[in-house]
């Protein structure tokens, strides 16, 4: 009789496939902080006297040749208002 000796090799392959959770993370935050630089950049005059009510007072005379002069100022009262 002869003996039969039965070699049995097993491989086994492991792969990570979690490794893109740091990098989708990174592109978030460069998303979000686009955006926000994107709206202070786009949003128009944030902060400036006219966006928060305030502003110069603007008082302009029109005064053509031969014509009375025109106060065109807010506080001015109509031509026939005395």
């Amino acid at each position: 009789m002869s003996d039969a000796t039965h070699n049995n090799t097993t491989t086994t392959t492991t792969r990570d496939t979690g490794g893109n959770t740091g990098l989708a993370f990174i592109v978030g935050i460069l998303v979000v902080v686009v955006a926000v630089l994107a709206y202070v950049i786009f949003a128009g005059d944030i902060g400036s006297p006219a966006a928060d009510g305030g502003g110069a007072d603007l008082n302009i005379t029109v005064q053509g040749d031969g014509a009375p002069a025109v106060d065109a100022s807010p506080d001015a009262k109509p031509a026939g208002d005395n």
